[in-house]
C-alpha cells in the first residue's frame, strides 16, 4: 500500500460554482451543504453557485472551501473505505480541513470554527488598511532582509507565506507593502502585486483574534487523530489536541512555511492527494518536489480517476 498525505489548499482557492458537481451528484454533499448552513446561518448554495459577494470575504470564504474541501475528502473515502492516511497537511486555512480530515474535528464543529476564525481575522483588520502582497523571482532571503530593513524604518511588514521557490507572499499595512513595490523590484523580482485581500494574514497583525481563537479550538478540537497533521509554523508532524491549539494560535501570526513542509515529507510519502477546488498544491508540489506524484479531486470525475489509481 502507497504511503499518502492528505493536502488542503488555502484561502485563494474558492471559486464561484465550485463544488456543484458533487451536490448535483451526492445525497451526501446536499446533506453536508445543509448542514453546514444550519450551523452558521448561510445558505451555502446561494454563496457558492451564484455570485455572491459575501464568497470573497474572509468569514464566508474560508467555511466555503473547507465544506467543499470535506465533501471532496468524504466522498473519496466512500468510494476507498481501506483507504488510509500516512500523514494531513494544508496551506493556512487547509491546515483547519487536514484537522478536520484527521478526525480531530467534526466538520460541522470545523465549519463555524473557520467562521469564526474569518470573522476574529476580519475584526483585527477593521480598523487598519491591511493587505497582502506576492512576490515573484526573488529568492527567500532576500525578501526577509528587505522586510526587516522595513520594520528598522517603522514599516508593518512580514514573510507570511512561503509557497515555493521565488514566490514568497508577504502581509502588513497595505501603504507599507505598496511602498515596497519598487524596492521589491530593483532587488530583482520580476512582480511585486498587492493582492485583493482586506486581511493581513499570519503575521502581528492578527495577534489581538489569537486569545478568541484559542478558547474556540479548546472547545472543538479532540484527541482523535486518524494520522498526525503536519504543522504550518514548525513543518513538524503533531498528533494531540494541546500542540493542535498551540500551533494553529500560533499559526495566526507566524507564517506558512508550505514549501519547507513538502520537502520535510517528500521521502516520507509515495504519494500527495489534494482535495477541493482547483489544483492550487498540485501546481506548487510539481515545482517543489517534482518527484511527489499529487494528484486533486475537485469534482466526480476526478473523484473516479483517482479512485482507480488508487483504490486498488
Amino acid at each position: 500500500m502507497k504511503k499518502i498525505a492528505m493536502i488542503f489548499a488555502g484561502q485563494g482557492s474558492q471559486a464561484t460554482g465550485m463544488g456543484r458537481d458533487f451536490y448535483d451528484n451526492s445525497e451526501l454533499a446536499k446533506e453536508m451543504f445543509d448542514k453546514a448552513g444550519e450551523r452558521i446561518g448561510i445558505n451555502f448554495e446561494e454563496l457558492i453557485f451564484g455570485e455572491h459577494e459575501l464568497l470573497n470575504q474572509t468569514a464566508y470564504t474560508q467555511p466555503a472551501i473547507l465544506l467543499v474541501q470535506m465533501i471532496a475528502y468524504r466522498l473519496l473515502k466512500e468510494e476507498c473505505p481501506d483507504l488510509k492516511a500516512e500523514l494531513f497537511l494544508g496551506h493556512s486555512l487547509g491546515e483547519f480541513s487536514a484537522l478536520c480530515a484527521s478526525g480531530a474535528i467534526d466538520y460541522i464543529d470545523a465549519i463555524e470554527l473557520v467562521h469564526r476564525r474569518g470573522q476574529l481575522m476580519q475584526d483585527a483588520c477593521t480598523d487598519i488598511e491591511a493587505g497582502m502582497m506576492v512576490v515573484m523571482g526573488l529568492d527567500d532571503e532576500a525578501v526577509e532582509k528587505i522586510c526587516t530593513a522595513a520594520q528598522q524604518d517603522g514599516k508593518k511588514v512580514w514573510p507570511a507565506n512561503y509557497n515555493q521557490d521565488g514566490q514568497l507572499v508577504v502581509a502588513g499595512m497595505r501603504a507599507d507593502l505598496a511602498s515596497l513595490e519598487q524596492t521589491f523590484k530593483d532587488a530583482g523580482a520580476k512582480r511585486a502585486l498587492l493582492l485583493n485581500m482586506s486581511v493581513a494574514s499570519h503575521c502581528e497583525l492578527l495577534s489581538a483574534a489569537q486569545i478568541p481563537l484559542k478558547s474556540l479550538m479548546e472547545g472543538m478540537i479532540e484527541d482523535s487523530f486518524e494520522a498526525p497533521v503536519v504543522s504550518n509554523v514548525t513543518t513538524t508532524l503533531y498528533a494531540t489536541k494541546k500542540e493542535a491549539v498551540e500551533l494553529l494560535t500560533k499559526q495566526l501570526v507566524e507564517p506558512v512555511k508550505y514549501k519547507q513542509s513538502i520537502l520535510a515529507i517528500e521521502n516520507s510519502v509515495d504519494i500527495a492527494i489534494e482535495f477541493g477546488n482547483g489544483a492550487t498544491l498540485k501546481g506548487l508540489n510539481k515545482r517543489i518536489a517534482p518527484n511527489l506524484e499529487t494528484y486533486n479531486v475537485s469534482d466526480m470525475k476526478s473523484l473516479a480517476e483517482v479512485a482507480a489509481q488508487i483504490c486498488n
